[in-house]
């Protein structure tokens, strides 16, 4: 009896071979679609990945003021090593310039800025020591309302606002920095001391430093490629439940259901074939994806990935993802009833696990609602594994809970779809 079930699922397995072989559309847009997908997301999303020091942005700077103010702000911006600086003398130049997309970004230094500065910070700091009684000038002087200026910021209408934050902070220090600096050198030169040496330190006494994950005292860096690969060979993975499902479904129509059943071949046998076929396609869809990671990515001049000592961990997640997916694809094509129903289901249905699962954007970005929908999308499960592996070096107990979740998710499908299969054919 076992030799007998083990003959027919080979047989189905077989068949499932063939026919996947002959589709060679078919394997094209399994195989070779999602390597592009992952080599022209990685291209785009790699500077994201790199220090802000290895990226310049072309930015535009019309100086008004010509004072010191506005020299500290311009050697602050290129000594950055963040910005190209390109000076121009008309505003409305500038903001054209930005908006009509030549350039991100442009900033606007008003007039008289420098001296305006130094008068507000000349009277604060009278004004503090007239309270100590270390003001000479008993004299009390009218205050003179000084107008507050603003540097001015245009950015093009395409620009995201996480560019736009980061840029605003960096500039916000930058002038809180020079003001800080203009109050002690005011202090200075009130106290007499102007010619002296500076008694009041400007350097930061508090500052912060990342501390990253180290192997064999080496800091291990983060980069696109190991976010990219696993996220997009998840996606390539989950989106076979477009073939699948239509596979199935053409089956039902064909009448080889019908067919199988006078042999008889029971229908877990025919999902146990597929399954077999299928997860064969999903690890060789994986091992494609590391082989570009490995060695095509060096060679274009991405970062590549570190596999050593992972794959068999790797792979493990990789089956059970796989698994995953099949077990959606199976249910989906038995309850599907013709194939304009199955592929744009299933190929709806892969993008929006995709969008839960935090394959286009991270989790944590997302509202709080959506944080905890995106808790039952098995490529959630599938993703945080492979983090797990790649990004936070864990040993395999530590995975357990997301494969457990990925095999019972499997096992559910396909019990669901047989019993589904069962009554719908029932007499």
């Amino acid at each position: 009896m076992p030799f007998a079930i083990m003959h027919k699922l080979w047989a189905s397995t077989y068949k499932e071979m063939l026919l996947l072989i002959r589709d060679l559309g078919g394997i094209a847009i399994l195989f070779i679609m999602p390597l592009l997908l992952l080599i022209v997301i990685t291209l785009v999303q790699d500077s994201t990945f790199k220090t802000i020091s290895d990226i310049k942005i072309p930015v535009l700077l019309v100086d008004n003021d010509k004072g010191e103010v506005s020299k500290n702000i311009i050697e602050n911006l290129s000594e950055s090593n963040s910005f190209e600086i390109f000076q121009k003398t008309s505003e409305d130049e500038a903001k054209e310039a930005v908006f009509s997309g030549k350039y991100q970004l442009a900033i606007v230094i008003p007039e008289n800025l420098s001296s305006s500065l130094q008068k507000k910070v000349d009277q604060n700091v009278e004004g503090i020591l007239s309270k100590f009684g270390l003001e000479e000038d008993t004299l009390i002087k009218p205050k003179e309302v000084i107008p507050s200026k603003e540097v001015r910021l245009y950015f093009d209408p395409a620009t995201q606002v996480s560019f736009k934050s980061s840029v605003k902070n960096g500039i916000d220090k930058m002038i809180s920095k020079i003001e800080t600096q203009s109050i002690y050198k005011a202090f200075q030169t009130e106290l007499g001391e102007e010619d002296a040496e500076p008694i009041f330190e400007t350097e930061k006494f508090i500052t912060f430093k990342e501390i990253l994950q180290t192997k064999n005292n080496q800091e291990i860096i983060p980069n696109s490629a190991q976010h990219n690969i696993p996220a997009w060979t998840l996606f390539a993975i989950f989106f076979i439940i477009v073939p699948l499902s239509i596979n199935l479904v053409k089956e039902k129509n064909q009448g080889t259901f019908v067919r199988l059943r006078t042999n008889p071949v029971s229908y877990a046998t025919v999902l146990g074939g597929k399954t077999i076929v299928y997860l064969g396609v999903c690890l060789i869809q994986f091992t494609l994806m590391l082989l570009v990671g490995i060695y095509l990515f060096p060679a274009i001049g991405l970062p590549g990935i570190d596999v050593l000592g992972k794959l068999p961990m790797l792979y493990f997640v990789a089956i059970f993802s796989g698994l995953a997916a099949i077990g959606l694809g199976l249910l989906l094509g038995t309850i599907a009833k013709t194939q304009e129903q199955a592929a744009p289901f299933g190929a709806t249905l892969a993008v929006i696990l995709a969008a839960l699962g935090g394959v286009w954007v991270p989790v944590f970005v997302m509202p709080k609602f959506m944080q905890v929908i995106s808790k039952i999308s098995p490529m959630n499960w599938a993703l945080e594994a492979f983090y797990d592996v790649f990004l936070r070096n864990v040993g395999f107990v530590k995975i357990l809970p997301e494969i457990s979740l990925l095999l019972l998710f499997f096992l559910l499908t396909v019990i669901i779809a047989i019993i589904y299969n069962r009554r719908k054919n029932a007499v």
